[in-house]
């Protein structure tokens, strides 16, 4: 039995440390946290100090059994989560639950998963720093304070089912001020000024006016005065200019970076670093540092030398702006700088690219430029155009890296002009002035919200993912396309002595992969800016991030912090949950030409909707639900009316209705108990007979049997796993390596033979004539199956010896709230 236990808080973790030390050495994972607060209840004892209540989920019973047998065997027990505070609250939770001997544990932390820095770790041992797990004790029980207390009131005030958070709200506040301050822009128009002009030895270039005109008629005026004039360089100004690396990635330019570059979303970015770093190939994933340690300066210094030669190499040491920069961590950077390409899976690989030049880039030379600006004057008014050139005279850091922009306007760099003396003529070969509008803010993608919540403060590096995922997983806002909308421009042209007037068409306000707030997401948060101001306070959410810095620094008490904030909190929930009213974000739209009924926009219990008529009326409301692309605020009246269309009746095929209609997943051709979904660009409200007909016979033809097998039909089709055949009401995906457009009858036969094999192996018990089963799930776990009747067993239950009178139990135990659900729609 080995004389050392280790503990660190995943099995990838795990095997990586294994490496590095021998026998005397056994390596086990905690799977994260062993105890936290419970899911079903609040857990917070107000009363009492705000002490959280710990426990030990049943699914991790086990695991904690085994480590705590495993402790009392081993002499020495050594604590090696990660280095930060959620890291820190493990070690604690660990030595609590497990009981643990002060005198035979230890806590140790590295910030790379190297054999080196574990060595150094173990020579450097230390105790658990109880500051560190207070700031984490103090984030979970406000977190869970907030979500707890407000989430009720939600459900009472706008809709069953929604949440609140004390980062995820102020993050959705952020999304829908600024999907407010695009709605109620106002383009403003001008005329901006190009030309291009050739030199004597023909180059032609191309320069601007640095001033723009209010009308198409001052423009036309301007552009008439250079009707016969000269041109000739007035000025020409050459600048040295130099251009300085970024520094090393903190967790927030990683994902910043990472989504302009690979098109990572933050939440991906955060998994695939957490691989890299549990490979022992990158340092602590979560960090706001930009430091780097000596050693690492020294091996980039190496990497630059032997890549690139002295001239390109520029030691530096980078120090960062961020508030409260938690504890000291080095920013993130391969653990090895030699190892420029290691063999990895694609997006690892990526990733790992990324950092490494970054890194490299940091600790090399300026890159040296040569800006020149040229001024042109004309013979016949005094306005003056200019043209700027950049030229590379020594590329430095640049031969490895470029930090990306978020910069949407920015125009590409300028390149080299051509040779040209002062008081050169040129030639004009034309003059443009186009019309151009005044541009509202940009929708934040992920990467753009990240940067805004760590200038505001808001958050810290372990937060940004989850929170971004959790707000899209609410539904309060989602990322998608927004198409735009077509806008008319005039451009003049000046050419040989004549000005011509063209009508020109743009694409205004597309964007792809940007955040938008759905309807429910602007409710709520409209509901909680009112009656909740200082939770969704910018400040105050900055504020508590400093309070928990303090606290990590030992210099506030957690508790007394608690205190300070329920005592105005919780008086403001009972206050709002008695007398606040229900919030639906109703809009009114007109009035019902037909029965002259008020018309209103508003969220129902299944979403957004419109309403003809009110619950006063005597006449029933009618309700037609919102189209996917359509928003409370934003729908017209006449779009609304429209709405009330639907279903529309198509006619009878084949003795079968065939109707349009919208659902969840887009428009839609119903054919008997068949939908048929209508292809990009089509509308429900445009499709007619013919169209429908040719999608049903495409469908009866994508759904016509290949083949049969033992007597039974083979179809096959695309669903969102991939292509698949479905024989015997079994789904069987087909890989890449069979031809899907050409299965033979023995790629059918052996497809339906190997899920049959995995089905059979997935079989632990069955009872046929019950139709009752119970079969292996993912993870290790079992569950017991009825027709659509699933009940999931906990690991610790041996599902080779469930009785079927105990099946039978278990499956009654959930069947009657699913029948209580269909009534309760039924009834509706």
């Amino acid at each position: 039995m080995p004389k050392n236990l280790v503990i660190v808080e995943s099995p990838a973790k795990a095997k990586t440390i294994e490496k590095f030390l021998g026998k005397e050495f056994q390596v086990e994972s905690s799977f994260g946290h062993i105890a936290d607060l419970p899911s079903k209840e609040l857990g917070v004892d107000v009363e009492n100090d705000f002490k959280p209540k710990y426990t030990v989920d049943k699914e991790k019973k086990a695991l904690v059994k085994k480590l705590k047998d495993l402790a009392k065997k081993a002499e020495t027990i050594w604590l090696a989560s990660d280095e930060d505070r959620e890291g820190e609250a493990i070690s604690w939770h660990l030595a609590e639950e497990l009981g643990l001997d002060k005198n035979k544990t230890k806590r140790i932390v590295f910030n790379s998963i190297t054999k080196s820095a574990i060595q150094k770790a173990i020579e450097n041992p230390r105790d658990i720093n109880y500051n560190l797990v207070n700031a984490q004790q103090a984030r979970r029980v406000l977190d869970r304070l907030v979500g707890y207390e407000l989430s009720p009131v939600l459900w009472k005030k706008i809709k069953p089912g929604l949440s609140a958070g004390r980062v995820q709200s102020v993050a959705v506040r952020l999304i829908v001020e600024r999907e407010r301050e695009i709605e109620e822009f106002t383009p403003e128009a001008s005329f901006r000024i190009k030309a291009e002009f050739k030199t004597n030895q023909g180059n032609v270039f191309a320069a601007k006016l640095n001033k723009t005109f209010p009308t198409k008629e001052a423009a036309e005026k301007f552009l008439k005065e250079n009707i016969g004039a000269g041109f000739s360089v007035s000025d020409l100004a050459q600048k040295p200019a130099k251009k300085s690396p970024a520094a090393p990635f903190t967790t927030s330019t990683l994902q910043q970076e990472a989504s302009r570059k690979l098109y990572f979303s933050v939440s991906r970015t955060m998994q695939v670093a957490q691989r890299l770093y549990e490979a022992g190939l990158i340092t602590y994933m979560r960090t706001d540092s930009v430091n780097l340690s000596n050693e690492a300066i020294a091996a980039a210094k190496d990497a630059i030398l032997d890549n690139y030669g002295e001239k390109y190499s520029q030691t530096r040491n980078f120090t960062g702006k961020s508030k409260g920069a938690q504890e000291a961590h080095e920013a993130i950077r391969p653990t090895d700088m030699k190892l420029q390409s290691p063999q990895l899976e694609r997006d690892q690989a990526k990733l790992y690219e990324l950092i490494w030049k970054r890194t490299l880039a940091s600790q090399m030379s300026d890159a040296q430029l040569e800006r020149t600006n040229v001024k042109i004057k004309a013979s016949t008014h005094n306005e003056e155009f200019s043209a700027n050139g950049e030229v590379v005279k020594f590329d430095g850091f640049l031969k490895v890296y470029l930090e990306g922009t978020d910069d949407e306007d920015g125009e590409e760099q300028e390149g080299m002009l051509p040779a040209m003396n002062v008081g050169e003529p040129l030639q004009n070969v034309f003059i443009s002035a186009t019309e151009r509008f005044t541009r509202p803010p940009y929708r934040y993608s992920e990467a753009s919200l990240v940067k805004k919540l760590e200038e505001l403060g808001i958050g810290r590096p372990s937060t940004y993912a989850p929170t971004i995922s959790t707000i899209q997983n609410r539904g309060y806002v989602e990322k998608g396309t927004v198409e735009g909308s077509e806008r008319n421009y005039v451009q003049l042209v000046l050419e040989e002595g004549k000005v011509s007037d063209k009508q020109l068409t743009e694409m205004v306000g597309s964007e792809k992969g940007k955040i938008v707030p759905t309807d429910i997401g602007m409710i709520v948060n409209d509901f909680l800016v009112t009656h909740f101001t200082q939770i969704l306070d910018y400040n105050f959410t900055a504020q508590v991030e400093e309070d928990f810095d303090e606290i990590a620094s030992g210099d506030e008490d957690w508790q007394e912090m608690m205190k300070n904030f329920y005592k105005d909190f919780h008086p403001n929930v009972l206050e709002v949950e008695e007398n606040a009213e229900r919030a639906s974000g109703e809009r009114v739209l007109g009035t019902d030409p037909k029965t002259g009924r008020q018309v209103s926009v508003r969220l129902g219990r299944f979403g957004p909707m419109v309403q003809i008529g009110t619950v006063d009326d005597e006449e029933k409301p009618q309700f037609a639900s919102l189209l996917p692309d359509q928003s409370i605020g934003t729908i017209t009246f006449e779009e609304a009316m429209t709405l009330f269309e639907l279903p529309r009746k198509l006619g009878v095929y084949e003795g079968e209705e065939v109707e349009a209609n919208v659902g969840r997943y887009g428009p839609y051709v119903r054919f008997g108990k068949k939908f048929i979904s209508l292809a990009k660009g089509e509308s429900a409200f445009d499709v007619d007979m013919e169209r429908a007909i040719e999608l049903i016979k495409e469908k009866q033809k994508a759904d016509a049997p290949i083949a049969t097998y033992e007597g039974k039909d083979v179809t096959k089709g695309k669903g969102r796993f991939g292509p698949f055949i479905k024989w015997n009401g079994m789904f069987i995906n087909v890989n890449k390596k069979y031809d899907f457009d050409n299965l033979s009858e023995g790629d059918i036969a052996e497809l339906i033979e190997a899920k049959k094999k995995k089905e059979a192996e997935k079989l632990v018990q069955e009872w046929p004539e019950e139709k009752i089963r119970i079969e292996k799930a993912r993870w290790g776990r079992h569950n017991i199956i009825k027709g659509r009747v699933k009940v999931e067993l906990s690991k610790d239950v041996d599902a080779t010896k469930i009785t079927l009178e105990e099946a039978q139990a278990l499956l009654e135990k959930k069947s009657p709230k699913k029948k209580a659900k269909t009534k309760a729609k039924a009834k509706k």
